[in-house]
């Protein structure tokens, strides 16, 4: 399919931890080109080098000839952590081969025109506040529950990025309210004990149910298990839907959004939406809490079209 860039074309990438996924998005949200690859984990430059070729492919894929005299086109790119606003690397990536990497002066450098990146659940809440799941709403807390658990926060269609570039990272407070059940803390990767990631995550799923049961089994596979009517399967799903539920009433009381969109392999679990808003309200600071608990829109598209959107702002005003 061939266009011209006058149709406000720009491109997301999606840097995920198996994928990295590449889409071309036109001025009415339509996706007009898709792509991906496998990540080279621990890579870092063959990292640089798909993400370059993805663009390529992509530009060659939608411009026709007279829009190909007008590339290249904007890229904004979702990412693992952030980038520190003091010495300009990657801070807090779970993939930790990015951490203290010039990442975005060597994409710069590779792609021959300015990129802007934002971590990937800010982007997954730009999507959803944008045309999704929160459209309409002012303030909307994103959440990635996938091998790891990310957060991102937009007020009135910008993203919250911090004075140091970590708004809305839960994943590394604490469990709040813990109980016995929750001990003894698990270590993080991040040095820590108790981080939320290692509760409420795919990964922290299977460490409690292997714990609990003496079993291995994958997240997908406890999910099947829980439908099949296995009991430490769904002991286990309890027991994330309380801890998420803990979570999530630790951000209310402190950012209070308007809506809450869940993504990441974990938002795919239904039974999260009907359990953990009941749970929530006991520890929210309201004498009537209101919980508005959603699925994205999008589903895991729903990071690359908003690394797209990182260019729907002009000028330096689309992140603060």
């Amino acid at each position: 399919m061939s266009v011209t860039a006058s149709q406000n074309l720009r491109i997301g990438i999606d840097l995920g931890g198996t994928k990295i996924a590449c889409v071309v998005m036109d001025g009415q949200g339509a996706i007009v080109h898709e792509g991906r690859r496998a990540t080279p984990k621990g890579d870092y430059h063959g990292v640089i080098a798909a993400i370059a070729a993805l663009v390529h492919e992509a530009e060659h894929a939608v411009l026709s000839g007279a829009g190909k005299a007008e590339a290249p086109l904007p890229v904004g790119i979702g990412m693992p952590g952030s980038i520190s606003p003091v010495t300009g690397r990657v801070q807090n990536a779970n993939s930790t081969w990015l951490n203290g990497q010039d990442f975005g002066r060597d994409l710069e450098t590779a792609l021959k025109r300015p990129v802007r990146l934002a971590n990937d659940a800010n982007c997954l809440a730009l999507s959803e506040a944008t045309d999704g799941a929160a459209a309409g709403a002012r303030t909307v807390f994103g959440v990635i529950i996938g091998t790891g658990c990310g957060g991102g926060l937009v007020v009135d269609g910008r993203i919250i990025g911090g004075h140091n570039r970590i708004g809305g990272e839960w994943g590394h407070n604490p469990l709040p309210w813990m109980t016995e059940e929750d001990l003894p803390a698990p270590r993080c990767w991040c040095g820590r004990t108790g981080c939320l990631e290692t509760y409420v995550s795919g990964s922290g799923l299977e460490r409690d149910f292997a714990e609990a049961s003496g079993r291995r089994l994958t997240g997908e596979e406890i999910a099947a298990a829980a439908r099949a009517g296995d009991k430490d399967a769904n002991a286990a799903l309890e027991r994330l839907a309380d801890r998420l539920a803990r979570g999530l009433a630790h951000v209310v009381n402190i950012f209070d959004p308007e809506v809450i969109v869940l993504g990441g392999g974990l938002s795919a679990l239904p039974h999260l939406y009907e359990t953990v808003p009941a749970r929530m309200r006991p520890h929210i600071f309201a004498d009537e809490p209101r919980v508005n608990l959603k699925p994205p829109r999008f589903g895991p598209a729903s990071g690359v079209r908003g690394a797209a959107r990182l260019w729907d702002i002009a000028g330096d005003d689309w992140i603060f």
